[in-house]
C-alpha cells in the first residue's frame, strides 16, 4: 500500500510540476487561462508524464518491498527514464509559445541556434509536439520494462519457493 501512495504522490507532484512552470513562465497570461491552453495541447503529455513517472515509482518501491533488486541491477533505467521525462517535457512546452504561454521559452529559444545550428533549432521547434510523445513513449516504455522485470523475478521467486516445499 505504500508504494501505491509513493506513486501516485509522485504523480501527482510530476503533474503539478509541470503546470507550475507553465504558470511561471507566461507571465503575460492569467494562470487560468495559462493552464486551460496546457491542457488543450498537451493534456496527453501531462497525464502521460505523470501516470509513467507514478508508475515506475510503484514498481519500483513494491519491488523493494518485496527484496527485489531491480533498482541496484538497472540504474541506468531509472535515470534514462527521468531524462527522457525532461526532454519530453521540455519540448512540449515549445507547443504551447504560440498560443501565448510560456513566453519565458522564447528565451530559451533563441538561444537554441547558438547552441544546435540554426537547422537543428528550427527542427526541434518544428517537430517539438512529435518528439514530445516520442519522450512519452520512452518515459512509458520503461515503466514498462521495469514492470516486466518485476513480474518475472516475482514469478522465479515463487517458482524457487514452491520447488522448496
Amino acid at each position: 500500500m505504500m508504494a501505491l501512495k509513493k506513486g501516485l504522490i509522485v504523480a501527482a507532484i510530476t503533474a503539478v510540476a509541470y503546470l507550475a512552470i507553465v504558470v511561471v513562465t507566461t507571465p503575460n497570461l492569467p494562470p487560468e487561462a495559462a493552464l486551460r491552453a496546457a491542457f488543450a495541447i498537451n493534456s496527453p503529455i501531462i497525464f502521460g508524464i505523470s501516470i509513467a513517472v507514478g508508475a515506475q515509482i510503484f514498481i519500483s518501491s513494491y519491488g523493494k518491498s518485496m527484496g527485489c533488486s531491480l533498482d541496484k541491477k538497472k540504474k541506468g533505467v531509472i535515470g534514462a527514464s527521468s531524462g527522457s521525462t525532461a526532454v519530453s517535457s521540455f519540448f512540449s512546452f515549445f507547443s504551447l509559445v504560440p498560443l501565448g504561454c510560456c513566453g519565458s521559452w522564447l528565451l530559451i529559444l533563441s538561444y537554441l541556434p547558438s547552441v544546435f545550428g540554426s537547422t537543428l533549432s528550427v527542427a526541434l521547434i518544428q517537430y517539438s509536439t512529435p518528439l514530445s510523445y516520442i519522450g512519452l513513449m520512452i518515459v512509458s516504455s520503461f515503466a514498462t520494462l521495469s514492470g516486466y522485470k518485476l513480474n518475472k523475478e516475482l514469478k522465479i521467486r515463487k517458482k524457487g519457493i514452491q520447488n522448496i516445499q
